[in-house]
């Protein structure tokens, strides 16, 4: 008899629902700071972030999935994910805990899941009396989405490095 695999979770709120993430797909959770906007992306791209040299965009999840705009809270963080050695953020309104997830456990989303958020999750997983919808990091942007990010990020990538360089030179 084998046991189920067992994999550990990071819980997160967006509004009243539950969502998690594989721990080993989480890079780094981090205070909420406003990323810089950027022109010409879809709505539900917040903008760029800094994060060690490299210029990451930050998915505004609420969008993503089409919930209603919520207002800010001293708990909001991003979540920096690796994705196949990529990184990209995403905004959430809380970071809950790390938890244990056995695969047995994880179900798959019924049929009325399978619109816009659905194809980002995993499945769903309960814990307690509630439903923790498990997203796929790697879902949350196509290759379509990836291109238009490439060349929206040129130009600042281009201005971080300048800046960085000029402060370098600064003694």
């Amino acid at each position: 008899m084998t046991t189920p695999a067992r994999a550990q979770i990071v819980t997160f709120r967006l509004g009243d629902d539950l969502f998690a993430a594989d721990i080993y797909s989480v890079e780094r959770v981090l205070r909420y700071s406003a990323p810089t906007p950027l022109p010409n992306v879809p709505a539900w791209i917040e903008g760029v972030i800094d994060y060690h040299g490299r210029v990451v965009p930050v998915i505004n999840l609420r969008r993503r999935f089409e919930m209603p705009a919520a207002p800010s809270r001293d708990d909001a963080r991003i979540l920096v994910f690796n994705v196949a050695g990529e990184w990209i953020a995403a905004t959430v309104d809380g970071v809950l805990d790390v938890t244990g997830l056995d695969d047995a456990g994880l179900v798959e989303p019924p049929a009325f899941f399978r619109g816009i958020a659905g194809e980002y999750l995993r499945g769903l997983v309960r814990r307690a009396d509630r439903l923790v919808l498990v997203l796929d990091a790697a879902r949350l942007l196509s290759t379509a989405d990836r291109l238009v990010l490439d060349q929206s990020t040129a130009e600042p990538a281009a201005e971080l490095l300048a800046a960085r360089e000029e402060g370098a030179g600064r003694v």
